[in-house]
């Protein structure tokens, strides 16, 4: 393969500053680099006076999975697609659970190098109905996922964002109308516990998910409870009360905590704490309220908001049974919102 592929690209939302260094506008961080050195994500770099993305094309992970995995429950169920990454991320939780992609540098973590139209080609070739920019920081990446996106697009394949929400507005309103579906962290209800837990502030991960609602983007949400950081019956209705606000419609996944990156001292998160948690979430208006991460005992079927019957049935990640009549609950008619037809997203 030609050396040449392997340059980084010129990144977008850069302001020149004196002295040659450069201004990342990608991310509410804003870091301020000088000749030579790296943002907080370790792969947007100052090389005299312009700023580069050093993992453009540079893909570290690549999977054909379920697209329930993401997770996107309400959301073309059943289906599969073609997941990527490159390294990078601009938060550093204390729980990651890939740190070997989060915190990697381009030109230390083993990858292959892919063109936008390769990619899409080959969700193409495997059946995927859709491309999951997903598993590092689709945020950090953000030139090459635009491409990507474009290039699914042009084939006809839907992309999906999985993302810590941690993006400027305007970048977050270029990329919105190439997504027809997220699934954003929201890590803590307060910013105590999320500065905490990840080093960045809460504040704007909510307005990007408000952002990416308005605009038509179908959103779920995940929280994964750490234990005796943000389980607190406090956090999780923060958490809850704020998702019911924007839209109760909005799928809460839970997810239970395995030692992982710095808290490896900590014990797997109770069971019982998950259940009470749906409880939580459900008392604060949540139509939908799933749990993962539990083996067999993962909540995970899609129940009728109004008469309860199960329209989406599932074990483990996989669909089992889809009861659903043009999106509509086959016993009472009552709609449940999501996205269950193929359709590519509008340009």
């Amino acid at each position: 393969m030609p050396e040449k592929s392997h340059r980084p690209r010129p990144a977008s939302y850069a302001q020149g500053l004196p002295d040659g260094r450069v201004r990342c506008l990608l991310c509410p961080h804003e870091c301020v680099l000088k000749d030579g050195a790296r943002g907080l994500c370790q792969v947007r770099e100052n090389r005299g006076g312009t700023l580069w993305a050093l993992s453009w094309g540079r893909v570290a992970a690549l999977g054909l999975d379920p697209i329930e995995k993401k997770p996107l429950y309400q959301f073309l169920p059943g289906t599969l697609s073609l997941s990527y990454a490159t390294v990078g991320c601009n938060l550093h939780c204390t729980f990651c659970q890939n740190a070997h992609l989060s915190r990697g540098e381009p030109e230390g973590v083993a990858h292959q190098w892919l063109e936008p139209a390769q990619l899409a080609a080959a969700a193409q070739a495997h059946g995927a109905a859709t491309i999951a920019h997903t598993y590092s920081e689709p945020v950090v990446y953000f030139e090459y996922a635009l491409e990507v996106a474009r290039a699914g697009q042009a084939l006809g394949i839907p992309s999906v964002l999985v993302s810590n929400g941690h993006i400027n507005p305007a970048p977050l309103r270029e990329l919105a109308p190439l997504f027809a579906a997220a699934n954003l962290d929201l890590k803590a209800g307060s910013e105590a516990v999320h500065r905490k837990l990840t080093g960045a502030s809460l504040a704007p991960i909510l307005a990007s998910l408000e952002t990416l609602v308005a605009l038509g983007v179908w959103v779920e949400a995940t929280t994964l409870l750490v234990p005796g950081f943000n389980d607190s019956d406090a956090e999780l209705t923060a958490v809850a009360t704020r998702l019911a606000s924007i839209d109760p419609r909005i799928p809460w996944h839970l997810s239970r905590f395995f030692p992982a990156h710095r808290l490896l001292d900590l014990k797997p998160g109770p069971l019982a704490r998950l259940a009470e948690a749906v409880q939580i979430g459900k008392a604060a208006g949540l139509q939908q309220v799933y749990t993962g991460n539990c083996g067999a005992q993962s909540q995970a079927d899609t129940t009728c908001a109004s008469c309860g019957l199960v329209l989406l049935e599932r074990r483990g990640f996989q669909l089992v049974a889809n009861r659903l009549l043009q999106g509509r609950c086959p016993r009472c008619s009552e709609i449940l919102p999501g996205v269950f037809d193929s359709a590519p997203p509008k340009a």
